[in-house]
């Protein structure tokens, strides 16, 4: 017998949570009201996650320690034995073969996979112990070496990925093939947003930087609500494409096309129970509070002098590192989730030491000037900040190695990140590589096991924070990771 298409519709919609908003009384235009009320009025208890908007979990797994997360990327791979990891065998063996007890078979890159020789190159930068626990830092970093004590220094980060694109991409995503959401992607999702007017997830890149491409896959939402995905603040008069009304239109003619489009929408809605539909509208609704928002707090002029002092002369230029970093804090202020920031320019395979000079030079007062803002705004303690590459650089010269010259192919057995607040364990050192900071002897930490311990510190279980995709269930780490309990204050 042919079931009639009136009881096939009311079945269907008592199966699918599609039809969740036309089954309540104002349907999509509950969901913009939602969408507008402050996070307390839908607040319950502090441990509950719902108290911010969006979220997909009920409920923190534990206590979370950080309420956000501002991420350094720092693009092309820093050679941690230039910055981080000192290594005075490298210096007193320089110019000698790497041994073959220490490569152990490993491959390389094709750069460098067809060289004759592989000449250790010790680095050319002194280093010195700072802070109460004797941290090893290079003179490229006068002014972190003064924060020293606040930072979680990682010494032994691995991967798989041995090129760029599949390296940037497990980091950013948990994944070497593209396709993936992003990491500010599934803490949106996960976690919502606690504040009204801004995206939960916003992305800074550095003006006028070349080197390895950056996509914007890299923050994308993959295959969750494009709600999720990051949204690119740029240095310019308008800093998000397309937010400004097109000339002779006003706000009050902005807001009546909004509402026509919404009772569109919502018949759209109930004939195709596309989830999509939902996600459109509250993208327009997004925006026009971001006509308000973004304008503020891209506004720097309100800071005072000492601010910019603090960050450097580099803060009062749009879309340089550190006016980035200064716009980070300002967006955190104001409870933005998650904050990405990418450097390009770290691929040095030859001509280091004149090249990441001139990086660290742009970077290191702006990421001490960040935790020290954040700190003495009682920020620090639940804003973690992250800094890091894709991979690490190569104990032996890429090329031509010469007294003042070498250059540094790709190495992702070992290198360096570091954390600082948010509830990672500040002042100390975890990890230990070889006396050539080619293979870890001690505390390896795996992109998996990082990416867990970060969504631990936010009072998440990387298990647990999952979604169903084509009949499978996915998470930021995969089938992996585990949290590195060391590394938490």
């Amino acid at each position: 017998m042919e079931i009639p298409k009136d009881l096939q519709h009311k079945i269907a919609t008592s199966l699918t949570r599609r039809h969740f908003f036309s089954r309540t009384s104002t349907g999509l235009g509950a969901a913009a009201l939602a969408s507008l009320l402050p996070p307390a009025a839908l607040a319950g208890d502090d441990d509950v996650a719902a108290t911010n908007r969006g979220a997909a979990l009920d409920r923190l797994h534990f206590p979370a320690k950080a309420k956000r997360v501002i991420y350094l990327f720092m693009s092309g791979g820093p050679s941690q034995m230039d910055m981080w990891d000192y290594k005075p065998k490298l210096n007193e063996e320089n110019g000698k073969e790497l041994p073959d007890s220490v490569r152990k078979g490993q491959r390389l890159s094709t750069m460098s996979g067809n060289q004759s020789s592989l000449p250790l190159a010790g680095s050319i930068f002194k280093f010195d112990k700072h802070g109460e626990n004797g941290t090893w830092v290079s003179e490229l970093l006068p002014h972190t070496a003064k924060i020293v004590d606040d930072l979680c220094v990682v010494k032994s980060m691995h991967t798989e990925a041995i090129n760029h694109d599949p390296a940037i991409t497990f980091f950013q995503t948990g994944s070497q093939i593209a396709g993936r959401p992003s990491i500010g992607a599934w803490m949106a999702y996960g976690l919502g947003s606690i504040n009204e007017n801004l995206p939960s997830f916003c992305v800074l890149v550095t003006k006028g930087k070349g080197g390895q491409p950056l996509y914007s896959r890299l923050w994308g939402s993959g295959f969750l609500n494009s709600t999720h995905q990051g949204v690119q603040l740029r240095a310019a008069k308008d800093p998000v494409l397309y937010l400004s009304n097109p000339p002779g239109i006003s706000a009050a003619s902005r807001r009546a096309m909004l509402d026509g489009l919404e009772s569109i929408h919502q018949q759209q809605y109930e004939q195709s129970l596309d989830p999509t539909v939902a996600d459109r509208i509250a993208q327009y609704e997004m925006a026009f509070r971001m006509q308000t928002s973004v304008p503020e707090v891209a506004d720097v002029s309100d800071e005072p002098e000492h601010i910019f002092d603090l960050y450097g002369p580099d803060s009062k230029t749009p879309g340089t590192f550190a006016a980035n970093c200064l716009l980070a804090r300002r967006l955190v202020e104001r409870d933005v989730r998650f904050v990405q920031l990418f450097h390009r320019g770290w691929d040095q395979h030859d001509n280091l030491p004149g090249g990441i000079r001139g990086q660290c030079r742009e970077t290191d007062q702006p990421c001490a000037a960040l935790i020290e803002d954040l700190k003495q705004r009682g920020m620090l303690k639940d804003t973690l900040v992250i800094w890091g590459g894709e991979f690490g650089r190569t104990a032996y010269s890429q090329g031509k190695l010469t007294a003042d010259n070498y250059g540094r192919d790709h190495h992702p057995r070992c290198f360096t990140m570091w954390m600082a607040g948010g509830g990672s364990r500040p002042g100390i050192v975890h990890g230990k590589t070889d006396p050539y900071s080619y293979n870890i002897l001690d505390n390896p930490v795996h992109v998996h096991d990082f990416h867990a311990t970060v969504l631990r510190l936010l009072g998440v279980d990387h298990e647990q924070l999952t979604y169903k995709f084509q009949g499978r269930r996915y998470r930021l780490t995969d089938v992996h990771g585990k949290v590195v309990k060391s590394l938490l204050a």
